[in-house]
């Protein structure tokens, strides 16, 4: 009985977001963006997830008053429903010309030229969506990892949306888990690069000091950094005030000095994207229960 209520549960579930996203499709671009924020900025302080961002952001703005902390995860949380309302038409913001600004292209002229393989790192922050099919359009076969959605039918339905939005048949989304680690590896095996978002908890990571506060991480990727000599690249995402994004390249990182752990490496990336929070807190992904 559990397993057939369950299972109704999620057909219902499924039902109700495909037929959102069947609206989402109708709607111009800007304005179903401009919906999901809305009504994720009012709702969003009803959940559960609002106290978890309430508390990492005292975490890391001690200092804050209480008005100037709940304005930083409203925006948050307007942000978020953007993101996910821009999923639906996550291929759709590939066709709008000038809507994804890109920078620091220099700094992978030369990887993108000789394909070499290459780790990308970014943060939840801004669309983190874009990431992926971002860098399958400027040459680069990628491989990013997700996580798995309970309810398969729901899990499959994005997927389809993330998958619909590469150009090319070279490209790949791996669920989180052993098939990831073996497809990731596998790919660049294949000289094929991987993007990863490094922001999250890992329980089965390393302790390394995040915002002044001892984190479980995931470090396994300067591992394979280090065997196979990938460099590292840090992509910033900052979504502006039009509606469009700014995506930065940054210089590429070598894990190569054998007196340096990953831990003292994975500290100097955490440094990098600590920055880019504090530049602009808003656009941060603050519901996650980073620092438990």
């Amino acid at each position: 009985m559990k397993e057939i209520f369950k299972n109704f549960k999620f057909l219902t579930e499924y039902i109700l977001v495909s037929f959102l996203f069947l609206i989402l499709n109708i709607l111009p671009l800007k304005l179903s963006s401009k919906i999901g924020g809305v009504l994720f900025k009012l709702f969003g302080k009803y959940s559960k997830s609002h106290i978890t961002a309430l508390t990492n952001c005292k975490n890391v703005f001690p200092n804050l008053e209480k008005n100037e902390i709940n304005n930083i995860v409203q925006k948050s949380w307007e942000n978020l429903g953007q993101t996910i309302f821009e999923l639906g038409n996550l291929k759709k913001l590939f066709s709008k010309k000038d809507l994804i600004k890109i920078n620091g292209t220099k700094n992978i002229k030369d990887i993108l030229n000789n394909k070499t393989p290459v780790i990308f790192f970014s943060i939840h922050y801004a669309n983190w969506e874009i990431h992926v099919p971002l860098l399958d359009r400027l040459g680069f076969s990628i491989g990013a990892i997700y996580r798995h959605i309970n309810n398969e039918l729901i899990n499959n339905f994005v997927l389809k949306k993330r998958t619909r939005a590469l150009k090319s048949k070279n490209s790949f989304y791996t669920p989180k888990g052993i098939k990831s680690a073996k497809d990731i590896l596998e790919a660049i095996k294949r000289k094929k690069s991987i993007f990863l978002l490094i922001d999250q908890k890992d329980s089965a990571g390393d302790n390394v000091p995040f915002f002044n506060k001892i984190v479980k991480t995931q470090t396994g990727f300067l591992k394979i950094a280090r065997k196979y000599n990938i460099p590292i690249v840090p992509i910033e995402n900052k979504r502006s005030k039009d509606g469009g994004y700014s995506i930065t390249f940054n210089k590429p990182i070598f894990h190569n000095n054998l007196e340096e752990t990953d831990i003292d490496m994975m500290i100097k990336i955490h440094t990098i994207i600590e920055k880019w929070i504090i530049n602009d807190p808003n656009q941060w992904f603050w519901q996650h229960n980073r620092f438990n």
